[in-house]
């Protein structure tokens, strides 16, 4: 059982790294080529304000980080049970939040960045469906903020790939929680009656 615990403690220390580069990379969203006029005028993408890295890959993938490197050392099983039914639905709080950041990274791509065209400011890749990420030659039809496309190419790219990541570590830690929390106490009965 201590194994499963050690187990979680060491997810738990592999979602801080995660969960701390999807809040940089949601606020580098937020300053294009690190300038702070586009905020300012209001010209980010509508997708920006949902705060998918921010909220659902950053702060909220904090909570099962710090519930699963804080579990306790192994004492009694049925507080170890209690202990991973805890880390549970700490990993489901952290699905929810992967989740968030996942879908909103896919649509910010899909939609593509608000930048000053000829035709003034706008969406121009839109009505695109994510077609334009396979067509550079078209990036060009941003011509504010320079390299825009970019810039939110890669950061959404990175955050998906880190949502990803901290999808698969809190669906390891429901399955080894899960699988604790329910079987421990029937082997711990055993365990007792056959040493009764």
């Amino acid at each position: 059982m201590c194994c499963s615990v050690g187990f979680a403690r060491s997810l738990g220390l592999a979602l801080l790294p995660l969960a701390l580069c999807c809040i940089v990379a949601n606020l580098l969203l937020l300053f294009p080529m690190g300038e702070v006029t586009y905020i300012q005028q209001d010209r980010l993408a509508s997708y920006t304000w949902y705060f998918g890295g921010l909220g659902g890959g950053g702060l909220l993938m904090l909570i099962p980080a710090v519930v699963f490197i804080t579990l306790g050392k192994c004492s009694c099983c049925w507080n170890e049970s209690l202990m991973m039914c805890g880390s549970v639905f700490a990993a489901v709080i952290g699905l929810v939040g992967s989740t968030y950041c996942f879908i909103i990274s896919g649509f910010a791509l899909l939609q593509g960045p608000h930048c000053f065209t000829s035709f003034g400011w706008t969406y121009p890749f839109a009505d695109n469906r994510g077609r334009y990420l396979l067509q550079p030659e078209t990036w060009s039809r941003c011509l504010q903020p320079v390299n825009i496309v970019e810039w939110n190419i890669t950061l959404l790219c990175v955050l998906l790939g880190l949502a990803v990541l901290e999808f698969i570590i809190c669906l390891l830690q429901l399955g080894n929680g899960l699988v604790n929390a329910i079987c421990r106490p029937c082997c711990y009965k055993q365990e007792y009656s056959l040493n009764a």
